[in-house]
């Protein structure tokens, strides 16, 4: 336990850096400056957190810790059908991912190589096993067609989920394909997990899916 710890000095610190590092980037973010944010001197902060990457890991570590919260009673309440299970789960990973600024995401692949693995790492990890049993789900309920290949829908999954994350995904491809899409990593995401889930639902399930869908 650190000296003199409070639990909302740490929350406060987090949340600030958080807003900076989305914001700025972790490159272009300091430690003065998270402390200025703060009004709080840099010592604190230093109290809390020995540095900027200590900080950002911490930061994720949170993020991946309530997403893992939000998804797991997705999955564990039994009131909600699989459609609204399956909305329910998308959106939350959309909205927690989709604001984090690329140009953060590029200064972690590039000066914090070891907090990008853990991102991705909790990714295959943890989000695609969920995914996968959720789709599991739809099967054995008879709303996912019986000819769907459930590892293929899940890379699919991951292919709209490493464009949201990764700066670098989109990059691989012809820049007048990129340049065409003309949406942000969050529109491509959930344009893409529109497409797959009116692919292998069944009729009665994409339509019921269909009517459900905000305008």
């Amino acid at each position: 336990m650190k000296r003199n710890y409070h639990p909302e000095i740490e929350q406060k610190i987090l949340e600030g850096a958080n807003e900076l590092f989305f914001g700025k980037g972790f490159k272009s973010t300091t430690m003065d400056d998270i402390a200025k944010k703060l009004g709080m001197s840099k010592k604190t902060v230093y109290q809390y957190f020995p540095g900027k990457r200590e900080l950002l890991e911490a930061s994720f570590d949170l993020l991946k810790t309530n997403l893992s919260i939000k998804v797991e009673t997705i999955l564990e309440n039994e009131e909600m059908t699989f459609l609204m299970k399956l909305r329910s789960m998308l959106t939350a990973i959309a909205k927690d991912l989709g604001p984090i600024n690329p140009e953060l995401l590029a200064d972690m692949r590039d000066q914090v190589p070891e907090v990008w693995s853990q991102l991705e790492d909790y990714i295959r990890t943890s989000a695609y096993l969920r995914f996968q049993r959720l789709i599991q789900s739809g099967i054995d309920q008879g709303l996912v067609g019986s000819h769907v290949n459930k590892s293929m829908v899940v890379l699919l999954y991951a292919s709209a989920i490493q464009n949201l994350i990764d700066p670098k995904f989109l990059s691989q491809f012809p820049g007048e394909m990129v340049n065409s899409l003309k949406i942000n990593p969050a529109k491509v995401y959930d344009q893409a997990i529109s497409i797959i889930f009116e692919g292998i639902l069944t009729p009665e399930a994409r339509q019921e899916y269909l009517d459900q869908k905000p305008n």
